[in-house]
């Protein structure tokens, strides 16, 4: 017997080709509809490890927390007093002006903004008291501290104090002019 006498006859249709209409074409997405297509790919993925957790440590028992057990800092923060003043006049002056940077808050464009905070200028010259040659020497330390960390480019403590967004690098370098000034006994 042959071959293809036991095996069951299989009826191959021809194939055909078809055109794929216009509207079931690939159509290439923008950026915009990738990232929303990305962006509802990974909440349900989100979701999913959600529940998967919920479910994995469904038999762990815990206790409820009372969040006064947690909760152990004074609701209304207290200000700290000033660390002890450097010796010397310009040292000591440039640290008020960063404590009252602090304290009173940092801003740039104005040498006082509407809410009383101060740029890193405007804190030197409330804390010398119009005493302007000791202003005047603090701001020049304060300056050279500046010049030594970010370049001999920098044009004056106002343009360095208004290039930054935020207070972190103004008042880190008025800390460390008030330990230069220290250290050159100013």
């Amino acid at each position: 017997m042959s071959q293809t006498a036991l095996s069951p006859a299989i009826d191959h249709p021809a194939p055909t080709t078809q055109s794929v209409p216009a509207a079931a074409q690939p159509v290439e997405l923008t950026l915009e509809e990738r990232l929303t297509l990305v962006k509802a790919e990974m909440t349900a993925r989100l979701d999913e490890a959600a529940v998967a957790y919920e479910v994995n440590t469904a038999h762990i028992p815990t206790d409820p927390v009372d969040l006064a057990d947690v909760v152990t800092v004074p609701l209304t923060p207290t200000l700290q007093p000033p660390p002890a003043s450097y010796p010397t006049p310009v040292a000591a002056l440039l640290q008020r002006a960063h404590h009252r940077l602090l304290t009173g808050g940092w801003c740039s464009g104005a040498l006082v903004d509407e809410d009383g905070a101060r740029c890193m200028l405007g804190a030197i010259r409330a804390e010398a008291r119009g005493d302007r040659g000791l202003e005047a020497d603090a701001a020049s330390v304060l300056l050279d501290a500046i010049r030594r960390k970010f370049g001999d480019d920098v044009d004056s403590v106002p343009s360095f104090n208004d290039a930054h967004g935020s207070a972190r690098t103004p008042l880190r370098m008025v800390d460390q002019a008030a330990g230069l000034a220290d250290a050159r006994g100013l």
